[in-house]
């Protein structure tokens, strides 16, 4: 198994800031993609779409102010069954979220394309708590002929 990690610092935005914009359609709308749909309860299911396809993910657990985690029901192969969760805790003025994406079966090029890209959505959504606009999809950084 492998899996993909970051870790960002959000400036002046505490837990629960970065918490509703993990867990809220709006929050999620702002800096990962303009088209997202669901329930973000927990045992809901959130659907993102970009323009080449998209993720329904699972809302797995929620801890207000400390975690998210959501488990991929649909999507590309490789996705599916993988986890994603956000970490969150306060260090001073900054909010720090450790990103996880795991149980990827296989180091395939299509996982180091994805590794870049949550990277991108990651900063998006730190721009997004720091000056009220993040860069979700459509409008995201294009890194490659994938989207």
């Amino acid at each position: 198994m492998a899996d993909i990690l970051h870790r960002i610092g959000v400036e002046k935005a505490s837990p629960d800031d970065v918490y509703q914009a993990l867990t809220t359609i709006d929050g999620l709308s702002a800096w990962w993609t303009r088209d997202t749909t669901g329930d973000t309860e927990t045992g809901g299911v959130i659907a993102f779409r970009f323009p080449p396809g998209g993720f329904d993910m699972k809302v797995v657990e929620l801890v207000p102010g400390k975690r998210v985690k959501w488990e991929v029901v649909d999507g590309p192969a490789e996705w599916i069954g993988t986890h994603v969760s956000f970490d969150l805790r306060q260090d001073g003025d900054y909010t720090i979220v450790l990103f996880e994406h795991r149980g990827w079966a296989d180091q395939v090029e299509f996982m180091y394309h994805c590794s870049t890209k949550w990277a991108t959505y990651l900063l998006s959504l730190k721009q997004l708590l720091e000056t009220g606009q993040g860069a979700p999809s459509p409008v995201d950084l294009q890194i490659s002929d994938w989207h």
